[in-house]
């Protein structure tokens, strides 16, 4: 029985973490989300969400799986999670992370490779790495200070201060903050959303936040208009310009933003 799988509703593909109630990252667990996200990679879906079944996110590394392993086993170990979280960002479409309970060391470097976070109020983000004399070996101590910055991202993991879900939405960590309850819902909800928007643009968006990410404001201008001129003749960007021409010939502000609001996109 897998401990991560991939589900399709709809246009949204799900990455499901359901070795409850810990979800603990060990060799299993790295295994099958890899091979969730390849199924993913491969289905006809326009957001993802990854979630969890049951109270946790997931509490962090298989820890009891490490004494006695040598370095190139650990390195060949961690190379994989790096791989399957990097999966992640490298589809061309945005992600949602639905974060319920504790999402712990490298289950909140798992949170911080999605586009955007969803949170409950009461849930907890540990990088709890300097405790055991580690750094986040998956890249979520340079993705939590670009989120938030170098300052709080320092503070977070020298001092190892956990970190509830509403003041992760006061710092801009999440994206959105909701109850225990309607956490998945509402992850859902703004999966649906994201899969009804134009897909092609959206990828393109996150190919320039990416380039950003390393280069800066100038390495993005570099691209920007290549990533932007590709979506000028797509049917979505099409489709879109004549709905805003026939409300402005209409000459009704409130007519413009309900075409921008009405337009049904087709991803291509």
């Amino acid at each position: 029985m897998s401990v991560v799988r991939f589900e399709q509703v709809g246009l949204v593909g799900h990455i499901v973490l359901c070795d409850s109630p810990e979800n603990e990252l060990g060799r299993r667990w790295v295994d099958d989300l890899r091979r969730a996200l390849h199924q993913a990679s491969e289905a006809p879906i326009r957001a993802l969400v990854v979630r969890a079944d049951g109270p946790n996110f997931g509490t962090g590394g298989a820890v009891a799986e490490w004494p006695g392993q040598d370095v190139r086993w650990f390195h060949t170990f961690i190379d994989e999670v790096n791989q399957a979280y990097r999966a992640i960002e490298a589809l061309r479409i945005p992600s949602v992370a639905a974060v319920r309970g504790k999402a712990i060391g490298g289950h909140f470097e798992l949170v911080l490779h999605c586009d955007l976070i969803v949170t409950a109020d009461d849930a907890l983000f540990h990088a709890i790495e300097s405790q055991t004399g580690m750094i986040p070996l998956a890249g979520g101590l340079q993705r939590l200070a670009e989120r938030i910055g170098r300052g709080r991202a320092a503070e977070l993991y020298l001092l190892s201060v956990p970190l509830r879900g509403k003041r992760a939405g006061e710092i801009g960590l999440a994206t959105r903050v909701v109850a225990n309850e309607a956490v998945d819902a509402e992850a859902i909800e703004l999966a649906e959303r994201l899969a009804a928007g134009p897909t092609l643009a959206f990828g393109a968006a996150r190919a320039l936040l990416k380039v950003w990410s390393s280069g800066g404001v100038a390495g993005a201008d570099e691209v920007h208009l290549d990533l932007s001129m590709r979506l000028f003749e797509t049917r979505d960007a099409q489709q879109a310009f004549a709905a805003l021409k026939k409300a402005q010939e209409a000459g009704d502000d409130k007519s413009e933003s309900e075409a921008a609001g009405n337009v049904r996109f087709a991803g291509t």
